[in-house]
């Protein structure tokens, strides 16, 4: 960077600032928009935000890359579409795993050509695809990070649009990929009488 660049810009962005800069502008061309405080947003943009924030409050220690990892969790998301795959159990497994396989690889573009070093880049992927998920302590921090953010913000749309049943086998999984800590951390969430009782059916009540 020359004297001049320093002079116009005294505070240039550091490399991961960078990173998450060029996230957030693949994320703001999704054409899917949600509407959050009378405002519409680009819907993975706004969720790549949501989870950058979570992560701050559940892990403010969390590494840059797990920083990056988070902030790309869904980049470039409706670039596959679900319809793309069958409709039954297999094609949504196959369609997660090429989801993962495509966020990975589109934040190692990134990354690759902002210079970061193999290493970096390969831990990014690493983490944004879950690997070794529950033994491995940072796969698990975003983890739990992704269904803090599925819960605080996504659980009441999701009640509103599925049958009660699924909505609790859903719940079931997901605070089957918690750590003790988040599921602490679900508790006080903020949530409607309507999911609070499905919650507590889902999972506390001891004869279902």
């Amino acid at each position: 960077m020359s004297i001049l660049d320093l002079l116009i810009n005294p505070n240039p962005m550091t490399p991961s600032e960078r990173a998450i800069q060029a996230i957030d502008q693949i994320n703001a061309e999704d054409p899917t928009k949600e509407v959050w405080k009378g405002k519409a947003f680009p819907k993975e943009l706004l969720y790549s935000h949501r989870m950058t924030k979570k992560l701050g409050e559940f892990a403010p220690d969390a590494s840059e890359h797990l920083k990056i990892a988070a902030r790309a969790q869904h980049i470039g998301r409706w670039k596959i579409q679900r319809s793309e795959y069958p409709m039954d159990r297999t094609g949504y497994l196959t369609w997660r795993e090429e989801l993962k396989k495509m966020h990975a690889d589109l934040t190692g573009k990134i990354l690759t050509e902002l210079d970061f070093e193999e290493a970096f880049i390969s831990r990014v992927k690493f983490l944004i695809r879950k690997k070794q998920l529950k033994t491995d302590f940072e796969t698990q921090l975003l983890e739990d990070v992704v269904c803090l953010v599925f819960l605080e913000h996504y659980l009441e749309d999701f009640v509103a649009k599925h049958e009660f049943e699924k909505i609790k086998d859903i719940l079931r999984k997901t605070w089957g990929k918690m750590s003790e800590k988040a599921q602490k951390e679900a508790l006080q969430l903020n949530f409607s009488s309507q999911s609070l009782r499905i919650i507590q059916e889902a999972l506390f009540d001891s004869n279902d």
